[in-house]
């Protein structure tokens, strides 16, 4: 690897901040469903071998992250905005409030959040934005970890109330599969109608 991974989160290490987040989010591109973000306050120099972007990683390694996540994390917090917020405030306002739920879900206050992206609303603490993010910071690749294995399995769950769908194959993202399902079926409760259902 050309780059240390703990890079930014050294940076806050060593001048003196005990309390650095990572921040990502899942599901602001699908149909269908909520959008997840979660955030996570690792051990300084805490280190999880093989751990980057979630989508960078079979789903059998997620879910062995999830794990490793919980269990090594000084604290984390996953939260989620329902496909009608979405609907009612546009699905980047409602990412932003679901980073913030996120972050205010910690039990340790964050004396500074890395987020993943170039764009971010108000958060409870400071913020730096880091473009690829969960390549470039754990606890950002953490965050990512604990959002994305969390919606896929909420994706599931609904998959079992709507199999017609397929969620659980293509987790509401907009494939030919569940356009063509959408054609024949019509929108689902679930879907979220401020985006383009039917081609």
């Amino acid at each position: 690897m050309d780059f240390d991974i703990l890079e930014y989160e050294k940076k806050y290490w060593n001048m003196g901040c005990k309390y650095v987040a990572g921040a990502d989010e899942a599901g602001r591109g699908p149909l269908a469903g909520p959008v997840y973000a979660a955030a996570v306050i690792l051990k300084p120099g805490t280190v999880i071998e093989g751990l980057t972007d979630s989508k960078k990683l079979s789903e059998k390694k997620r879910d062995y992250y999830f794990d490793v996540i919980k269990e090594t994390a000084l604290c984390y917090s996953i939260a989620s905005v329902d496909e009608k917020t979405i609907d009612e405030i546009n699905i980047l306002n409602a990412t932003y409030l679901a980073f913030r739920k996120a972050v205010e879900g910690l039990s340790i206050k964050p004396e500074i959040a890395l987020i993943d992206g170039n764009r971010m609303g108000d958060l409870p603490c400071e913020k730096e934005l880091i473009i690829k993010g969960d390549q470039k910071s754990l606890s950002i690749a953490a965050a990512s970890v604990l959002a994305k294995v969390s919606r896929d399995r909420h994706m599931d769950m609904l998959d079992e109330i709507y199999p017609q769908y397929g969620f659980k194959k293509h987790k509401a993202y907009g494939t030919k599969a569940h356009y063509e399902a959408l054609q024949k079926y019509g929108a689902s409760d679930v879907h979220r109608k401020s985006f383009r259902l039917f081609k």
